[in-house]
């Protein structure tokens, strides 16, 4: 798992705790700018954040064992996914850990998602979010649904963990799922 500099480090944050619940191993990346992320949206230190991972590697360290195609993954996930990682990703551009290790993932035919969370959206984001697409990459925005009728802010933030708890196949219960309640489904 990554997280790097753009808003939404809650998203990772509560991810890390369904995940240490779930007793999953997580190796964490975070990136320079996501710690201080981390610092300014959740007014934690990133050592407290990093806590909740099995274990933290360096961003900087291209020996790290996740840089390897060889070592054994499931998958990665970027929450969130800045548009510079974004586009260093889309184009193969591995200068450090997170997208060496992305990299990796996609050419091992491996599951990467990428929550991105910037709007609006320039011509070159859409690209290379197209690009990551069709490089084997999953797309999942930061653009939660309301219609489970959230009532907090954790509540909306857990859509998105749900989701992504979704794509890999792990069992929730973050948010209602649509069709599980009385939505009158009108126009």
């Amino acid at each position: 798992m990554a997280v790097t500099g753009a808003s939404g480090v809650s998203y990772a944050y509560n991810f890390l705790k369904e995940l240490r619940k779930r007793k999953v191993e997580v190796f964490l990346v975070i990136s320079e700018a996501g710690k201080r992320i981390i610092e300014l949206e959740l007014g934690i230190p990133p050592e407290d954040f990093s806590k909740l991972a099995t274990r933290t590697f360096d961003n900087s360290d291209l020996t790290a064992s996740i840089a390897s195609g060889s070592f054994p993954i499931d998958g990665m996930v970027i929450v969130p996914c800045s548009m510079t990682t974004l586009a260093a990703i889309a184009h193969g551009y591995s200068d450090n850990l997170i997208r060496r290790a992305a990299n990796c993932t996609l050419k091992e035919n491996r599951l990467l998602i990428l929550v991105p969370r910037e709007t609006p959206l320039s011509l070159a984001n859409l690209e290379n979010l197209l690009k990551a697409k069709l490089s084997g990459a999953v797309i999942l925005p930061a653009m939660p649904g309301f219609y489970h009728k959230p009532k907090s802010l954790e509540e909306i933030v857990n859509f998105i963990v749900g989701k992504i708890l979704d794509v890999l196949k792990l069992e929730h219960n973050l948010y209602q799922r649509w069709g599980t309640n009385k939505i009158d489904n009108q126009d």
